[in-house]
């Protein structure tokens, strides 16, 4: 592992990530933390933000300029909706001396096209991904890629932080991220819509204990278990699904999520995977999404 040093770290943001970084570098001996947030001074949240920084030790600055002076590593934590538009206000005040890595939750597209507005500026750049959660602290599980991917693994993690970094190519931790965003937010939309309609049956309890049986298994069982065998049984999963969004539509909740599993899974009906394989389960998931993937003319990238 590398040597714990001191350097000047600053946060851009400082919300529930921002405060929870902020304050466990703090409290793990950094001194030297200064964060910029648009609205510290002029915001509803202003008061938190700065009884946050105050308590914590940390520096609020007033401007992007007033951040890049004080810090050497930023690290933004804004939404990612904001990230072009934060990459613009740095973009004339960053130089060769910073590194700056983006780890806010947005497309690779999105990472790249930070990196393209900071590109001129001689900045090191890299992006990164959270994936754990504010309920873990400063040590939550994250992710980092790009030219400055390993560095500010290397500045942060001897304070303990967990950053692992996953390779050269800027974007390749917020593809993960955000890509495992799919299943992990939707399991939250399936656990509100399921739990809502069993409720007005009155059967919520129940059917959450059924769903926890199942699903007790270890992840990748569930993986290999569904995803190969709904390449032969797709029609009647989808016929199934279709009849649960009546049951949620008759409880009064709108079955948005139903609807659209039922319309996935006709889709992969379509694809005549049930003749491709002649009804035999194929082995691996691997084998049914390089399937998939052909039948729809998709082009999958190889993993280094």
């Amino acid at each position: 592992m590398a040597e714990r040093t001191q350097f000047r770290f600053g946060l851009v943001g400082y919300g529930e990530i921002g405060s929870t970084l902020g304050a466990g570098l703090r409290g793990a001996g950094l001194e030297s933390i200064a964060c910029y947030d648009k609205y510290a001074f002029d915001g509803p949240y202003a008061d938190l933000i700065q009884s946050r920084a105050r308590e914590a030790g940390v520096t609020l600055v007033r401007s992007n300029a007033d951040l890049a002076e004080a810090a050497d590593l930023i690290v933004s934590v804004t939404p990612g909706a904001a990230s072009l538009e934060s990459a613009d206000a740095f973009a004339p005040v960053l130089t060769g001396r910073h590194t700056f890595v983006d780890f806010a939750s947005a497309t690779p597209k999105v990472k790249q096209g930070v990196a393209e507005r900071l590109s001129a500026t001689g900045a090191l750049l890299g992006d990164g991904a959270i994936e754990g959660t504010p309920l873990h602290g400063y040590s939550m599980r994250m992710l980092s890629s790009g030219p400055a991917g390993e560095r500010v693994r290397d500045l942060l993690v001897p304070w303990g932080m967990q950053i692992a970094f996953m390779g050269p190519a800027l974007g390749t931790a917020s593809g993960i991220k955000i890509l495992r965003s799919v299943l992990i937010k939707g399991i939250e939309a399936l656990h509100d819509e399921m739990l809502l309609a069993a409720r007005q049956y009155g059967i919520d309890e129940v059917v959450l204990a059924s769903a926890s049986k199942t699903l007790a298994r270890p992840w990748m069982d569930t993986v290999q278990s569904l995803t190969p065998s709904g390449v032969i049984h797709a029609k009647r999963r989808a016929e199934e699904l279709e009849m649960s969004a009546e049951a949620v539509a008759d409880s009064g909740v709108e079955p948005i999520m139903a609807r659209a599993i039922a319309q996935r899974l006709r889709w992969k009906e379509s694809l005549g995977l049930k003749d491709h394989f002649k009804g035999i389960v194929p082995a691996t998931y691997q084998e049914a999404l390089d399937a998939m993937s052909e039948k729809a003319g998709l082009k999958a990238k190889t993993q280094s």
